[in-house]
């Protein structure tokens, strides 16, 4: 900027302005305001190098690719969003805006979003999952138990409301319908499921009698049947005491749930087939064993019956049924016999009982009972008799007793003109130096009690 002014038509050179330098400070607060306001939301995709995982629970690393690199960081808060760790050497794409690190004069992306590249980040965490239980053997055959045979009661961890629940018990009621069903309601979808998905394993666990559980849901998206790839579910049901079935989404659907349970079931309806499965196995067992047996026994009876037939025709047998015959007539002759015998003795029993019918008759028993009462009638009298002599000479007993006792009474006495005299303790005064003067006395006599006041006193 120049100055001019009017020296009487002498002109001098404008001199400079003077310099003002920036701070590094205010240089750097100028780049952070251009950086973070022009690039605070970016999509970039790069190698991951330097990765460190702080004990603040910040992750930090390096995107870089041929020609140059970026530092990153991932704060705690945005980490729990991210669903796989990530590793050195992976390609990635992550959202997030620039940030200018002032102490160090340093600008990094602090990322928000996260994916592996070529794959969704849930993808890559199922596969991270599934290869650390793999390797801790939570997939081995050998830890896979067999189901109950005859399961008596099963429980389901699954939304009460759903249709899956309703396919269940459909299928159960159609085929074994004295099967006992427990159901734990939980929800199976959202942040929440896990959750209670892992309480309802470890509720039905405690509970005694349960011999399989059921963990089910209808299909659906990877992000819908995620709380089935959590760590805490599949250790739920590693940890179940009670042989598990996994039934999650549809027959292509695969989760963790399905390699770690004793059992991988397509759809919840063919869970609730395998459980029953045992049942219609050994009946259908039972009835091809049945229909063995009657066909062995329908053969050996005919082969039996051949043998016999063949043996039964040799001239060897003739002789024995000669002997066989004469036998049979025999027994015939004794059957005869013996039903003769029982006529005689049946015939003698009715003359012995028709001859016992007359002796009775000859009795007569109404003259028997007759006497029999006269005679209770004579005794009967005889006994009020002696029973009225008893109350008389006890009545005379008790006048003359009564006599002495009232000529003994002391009310006897006191009719006579006496009286007792109890003093104000109770006592019965018989002496005069027993009261003193003043002394409030109690006169007992013949027609009542008296009160008296001693007001002098005499000796004898």
């Amino acid at each position: 900027m120049e100055q001019r002014g009017l020296d009487f038509g002498a002109t001098e050179p404008a001199r400079p302005a003077p310099r003002r330098a920036l701070t590094v400070s205010e240089l750097t607060e100028r780049v952070q305001g251009v950086l973070e306001t022009d690039f605070f939301d970016v999509w970039v995709e790069g190698e991951v190098s330097n990765l460190r995982f702080a004990p603040s629970g910040h992750w930090y690393f390096s995107l870089k690719d041929d020609h140059a690199q970026l530092r990153a960081v991932v704060w705690k808060t945005a980490t729990r969003l991210i669903r796989f760790r990530p590793k050195d050497g992976m390609k990635v794409v992550v959202r997030g805006g620039l940030r200018v690190y002032a102490p160090r004069g340093e600008y990094q992306l602090s990322v928000e979003v996260l994916e592996p590249l070529g794959k969704g980040s849930l993808q890559q965490a199922f596969e991270e999952l599934k290869e650390k239980l793999e390797k801790e053997g939570l997939f081995d055959r050998a830890r896979k138990r067999p189901l109950p045979k005859l399961p008596r009661c099963v429980g389901v961890v699954t939304s009460p409301t759903g249709a899956v629940i309703q396919d269940i018990v459909r299928v159960v009621s159609r085929r074994y319908a004295n099967l006992e069903i427990l159901i734990y309601p939980a929800r199976v979808q959202g942040e929440e499921a896990a959750a209670e998905i892992v309480q309802g394993i470890r509720a039905l666990n405690r509970l005694k009698g349960l011999d399989v559980i059921i963990v089910a849901r209808g299909g659906g998206s990877l992000e819908d049947l995620w709380p089935f790839n959590e760590e805490r579910v599949a250790r739920a049901l590693a940890a179940s005491k009670v042989p598990t079935i996994s039934a999650v989404g549809h027959e292509t659907d695969y989760t963790i749930a399905d390699f770690v349970a004793d059992l991988r079931a397509p759809t919840p309806s063919a869970a609730a087939e395998h459980v029953i499965q045992a049942k219609a196995e050994i009946g259908a067992g039972i009835d091809a064993l049945a229909r063995r047996q009657h066909a062995a026994m329908s053969l050996r009876l005919t082969r039996i019956r051949s043998r016999v037939a063949s043996l039964a025709s040799h001239r060897v047998f003739e002789a024995e049924r000669g002997r066989l015959r004469n036998q049979a007539q025999r027994v015939d002759e004794l059957l005869r016999r013996g039903e003769t015998g029982l006529r005689r003795r049946l015939e003698r029993a009715r003359d012995r009982v028709r001859g016992q019918g007359q002796r009775v008759e000859a009795f007569r028993w109404d003259r028997q009972i007759a006497d029999r009462r006269q005679r209770v009638a004579r005794q009967a009298e005889r006994l009020r008799g002696l029973a009225s002599s008893a109350v008389e000479a006890g009545r005379g007993r008790l006048s003359r007793l009564a006599g002495k006792l009232d000529s003994l009474s002391p009310l006897a006495v006191l009719s006579r003109g006496y009286a007792l005299v109890w003093n104000e303790e109770g006592r019965l005064v018989r002496q005069p130096a027993e009261v003193r003067v003043g002394e409030a006395l109690r006169i007992r006599v013949s027609g009542g009690a008296l009160g008296a006041v001693v007001t002098s006193r005499e000796g004898a």
